[in-house]
Parts: C-alpha cells; structure tokens; sequence
C-alpha cells in the first residue's frame, strides 16, 4: 500500500530540512508543487504550457492543473510506495481531491505533519536573512552574521536582502500562510490524521519529536 504523508509548515518553519529527514526515514520521494510547476513548465507539457500562460497572466494556478500535476507524479515508479508531500494540499478542496487520487492508486493519508514555530520566531529568521550578490552565499544578522557588516566573508560582494526577506513581507505572507492553512488543519485534525511539533527548537531536536510522534501515529 502506498503512504503519502503531508508535511504542513509556514515560511521559515524548517519543512525542507524535515522534509529531508522523513524521506531517508520513510524511503520514499519528497513532492513538492513548486519543483512540479517548475518542471513542468521547463519541459514545456501541456500542464506546464497551462500553468505558465495563467501564472503570465497572474492568476492563481486551477485546483485541477495542480491535481494534475499532482496525479501524475504520483503516478511514477520512484513513487510506488508513496510519497513525502510538500506544499500540497493547501485546502481542503485539494485534500478531498488528494483522498481520490491516493486512493486510486491503492494507498491513503496516513500522517499530516505540522510543523509549529511562533510568528515572530519565524519573522526573526526570515527577515535576518541576507545574501552576497557574486555566489548567493547565506548569512543571518544573529545566528550567522559576516565579519565585516554588509561584507561577505568569502568574495568580499555585497549583502543584500531580498524583497521576500524584508520584515513587512514576511509579515504579510505568513498572514496569508495562516488564513490558508487554518481550515487544511481543522480537515485533518477531524480526521485524526493531524501530527504537531515544536519547531523552535534545534534542527536535530525537532527531528526527534517528529520521528517520535510519527511512529505513534503510523506504527514506525
């Protein structure tokens, strides 16, 4: 039976890093929307012709071009066991329409994955963030600051922010990062499906709740 497991988590939560751990945990790939927008697109499908027409547009991608997309990745060999979903579903639209396809192709939801970080942990993370502008290398005003203020430490280029980094983005994005996800996680919680953890705490600490509360859940 295929298991697809969905991991849930604002901007800054850390979902990529557990997203990391969960695959080599589970053995199956991680899904993202954002990499299959992309493919799709670069290899020019007919999905990604459709998307990039409506995202040209700036119109919000149809649930039935992203369940597309979906459905169809889900559909190769690498996934036959599962998969590890990220960014997918972000309604309970998409999740009903999730329940269908998971279930034609012989498996079902077996976890829901939230990670948890308070919104202003989350804005100190983000909006600390900076990168030089030769090689994009990463540094943070508190955990990872450069030697010489605006300086990188191993070109010498400039720091810079970007425009996604600045606080009252931040801000405004996990606004809207709540308002989505608040009726995704009221679907899965009825559901029993809803597993939450403290992602404040250190990388490898989160890992070891996630893992833990997982294997109740799930039986690993």
């Amino acid at each position: 039976m295929r298991r697809y497991v969905i991991l849930l988590g604002a901007p800054g939560a850390g979902k990529g890093t557990q997203a990391r751990h969960l695959v080599t945990e589970l053995g199956i790939p991680q899904v993202s929307t954002g990499d299959l927008f992309r493919e799709h697109m670069k290899r020019e499908t007919e999905l990604g012709k459709l998307a990039s027409k409506i995202i040209g547009e700036g119109k919000l991608v149809p649930d039935d071009v992203t369940c597309g997309m979906v459905r169809e990745r889900l559909s190769r060999e690498d996934a036959d066991a599962g998969a590890v979903l990220d960014g997918f579903p972000r309604t309970p639209a998409q999740a009903e329409a999730l329940d269908h396809m998971a279930s034609e192709l012989g498996g079902g939801v077996e976890a829901v994955v939230c990670i948890r970080v308070p919104s202003e942990v989350l804005v100190d993370r983000l909006a600390g963030r900076w990168l030089c502008r030769a090689q994009g290398h990463i540094y943070h005003e508190t955990s990872h600051p450069p030697r010489i203020p605006g300086i990188c430490d191993l070109d010498g280029s400039e720091l810079y922010q970007r425009e996604d980094d600045r606080r009252e983005t931040v801000t405004a994005r996990l606004k809207v990062y709540q308002a989505q996800t608040a009726e995704l996680i009221d679907y899965y919680r009825a559901r029993d499906l809803l597993v939450e953890v403290d992602g404040s705490q250190p990388e490898e600490t989160v890992w070891e709740s996630l893992r833990s509360a997982l294997a109740k859940k799930v039986g690993r």
